[in-house]
């Protein structure tokens, strides 16, 4: 007989207020260190895991990302739906997050973009691949999820479960996965990471453009330097992490 476990929803301590307030605080953050960075515009988003309930995730209401604030930032779940009754109208591809969570334990932050670097990339056979170890985590690969071979004609947005589950599976262990005729979504161990992976996976976009270009042999970093690229990277992701914020902060002053 199969079993079934209720998740387990921990008590919000004092501290755990103050940690949930300073994760909001850091997704409005988030929001508009994208925006300032062109990775987003008027559309796109950015999520994080919620650590009270890890089968949850937290994404501002629809909206464009430079105006969130830590009040639009809605809790749902993995059925897109709000945990507390919230009814303010939510982004039509909240289940990109919602799928992706659900695939892979590891994930803590998720950005969808539609960087226009990156997406030539998607459209070509040209594979995106790293020119510098900024950009090591796309050593490994970065698969392109191309909606009409699973579900036809569409509008390329991923509206229900089951485009998000196709798109998750394209992703797999990757770290990030192209979106033909759409963009691109990272994934990340921190709400930082992810960010980071999307700035660099649309610069690193536009310099190996650059190097292409230029009409001679290019060379990329092989996986085993990307990976390692990764691991020094992800070890100082405080470094740009706490630049970018000052600068968003910096911004709003004005």
């Amino acid at each position: 007989m199969m079993q079934t476990t209720t998740p387990y929803t921990p008590a919000v301590t004092e501290h755990d207020a103050q940690s949930i307030a300073q994760l909001l605080e850091d997704l409005a953050s988030a929001n508009h260190i994208l925006a300032h960075h062109e990775v987003l515009d008027g559309f796109g988003h950015v999520s994080a895991r919620d650590p009270r309930n890890p089968q949850h995730f937290l994404i501002a209401q629809s909206m464009a990302p430079e105006l969130v604030t830590p009040d639009d930032i809605l809790t749902l779940d993995f059925d897109c739906q709000p945990v507390d009754g919230d009814t303010r109208k939510r982004y039509l591809e909240t289940w990109i997050h919602s799928e992706i969570y659900r695939a892979r334990p590891d994930v803590m932050s998720i950005v969808h973009s539609h960087a226009p670097s990156v997406i030539p990339f998607a459209a070509s056979s040209v594979r995106l691949r790293p020119v510098y170890h900024m950009a090591g985590f796309l050593g490994s690969g970065s698969p392109v999820f191309d909606i009409r071979h699973c579900f036809g004609c569409t509008d390329m947005l991923v509206r229900n479960s089951d485009q998000g589950k196709a798109l998750a599976d394209t992703l797999g262990e990757f770290d990030v996965a192209l979106m033909r005729g759409h963009g691109f979504v990272t994934t990340g161990p921190s709400l930082p990471a992810s960010v980071y992976r999307a700035i660099y996976t649309s610069l690193n976009a536009d310099m190996q453009y650059k190097a292409v270009t230029l009409g001679g042999d290019v060379t990329y970093l092989d996986e085993e330097e990307g990976k390692r690229s990764t691991a020094t990277n992800l070890g100082v992701m405080e470094r740009p992490w706490t630049l970018w914020k000052r600068q968003v902060a910096a911004l709003r002053k004005d």
